[in-house]
């Protein structure tokens, strides 16, 4: 028999040697590293069944007829032009939403101004922002907690390759090494097959959070902008109608609020001695 086929014979017997001896099919991979891979593979298992739940949930309460109504702003609006706060109120109560916290929030500040309805307005959209961004934030601690999860499982496996090694004082080969590494980066692989998506999908809807919020403060502004022409009528109804109270009164007539007797005395004469030569003893 030749050399070289010789050769390519015992390289096909080595490559079936190992294969029969190596894991065959992905689950078989996944089970390779062990009892300590297979529970870092439960724990990852679970992150991902949580990050689709999270996926799911966000898909549905993002959406904008949930966020943002249509008609609300507009009907929150004609009624404040028109004069009917109380049915302002009505027609956010009639459909849940952010929009609707937010300018329920400005109409609890009606009868006091403008400035008091901006501030409520303002801080009513950092709650809701707030309380959306709240479960999207699990999203990036699944993402940033998977990989050191598998990255456990790989120092893990790594150790107990090199500890064979050390228990058998060197004899165990490079092949038993390998073996040993290659089960132990399956769990960083799937830390990494769950990370990558769930930043991917809190990067997204971050945004999306981003753009209705946005947009539910400008419909707000543009609802509850009537509101503002309400300071300025008080004010020139106090300027019509001056006040009356009494001491405001005599101070501003000051000839009217005196009293008779704080008119300075008239001057008497004075009594001057005669001249000397018209004495009448002369």
């Amino acid at each position: 028999m030749p050399l070289p086929t010789l050769i390519l014979k015992h390289t096909f017997l080595a490559e079936a040697v190992v294969a029969d001896n190596s894991p065959t099919g992905f689950f078989g991979i996944l089970l390779s590293g062990g009892l300590v891979g297979i529970l870092i593979l439960l724990v990852l298992a679970g992150l991902s069944i949580t990050a689709a739940y999270l996926l799911f949930d966000q898909v549905m309460t993002l959406r904008r007829k949930e966020v943002l109504p249509d008609g609300v702003s507009d009907a929150v609006r004609q009624a404040l032009l028109t004069g009917r706060p109380a049915e302002a109120d009505a027609a956010c109560r009639r459909v849940p939403s952010v929009l609707s916290v937010v300018l329920l929030s400005g109409l609890s500040e009606f009868e006091f101004g403008w400035r008091e309805v901006e501030k409520a307005v303002e801080d009513a959209l950092a709650q809701q922002s707030a309380r959306l961004m709240r479960r999207i934030e699990y999203l990036s601690v699944i993402g940033n907690i998977a990989p050191m999860v598998g990255l456990l499982g790989t120092v893990t496996g790594m150790i107990f390759a090199f500890q064979q090694v050390a228990a058998t004082r060197g004899a165990a080969g490079a092949g038993d090494l390998a073996e040993g590494i290659y089960q132990a980066l399956v769990t960083t692989v799937c830390g990494l097959v769950v990370a990558i998506p769930a930043l991917a999908i809190y990067a997204v809807c971050r945004n999306r959070v981003d753009s209705l919020i946005a947009e539910v403060a400008y419909q707000s502004q543009h609802a509850l902008a009537p509101i503002k022409r309400r300071p300025a009528s008080r004010t020139r109804q106090t300027a019509n109608n001056p006040p009356t109270a009494s001491g405001k009164f005599a101070a501003a007539n000051p000839a009217q609020g005196r009293k008779p007797t704080d008119r300075p005395p008239a001057a008497t004469p004075s009594k001057q001695p005669p001249p000397e030569g018209n004495s009448p003893g002369q």
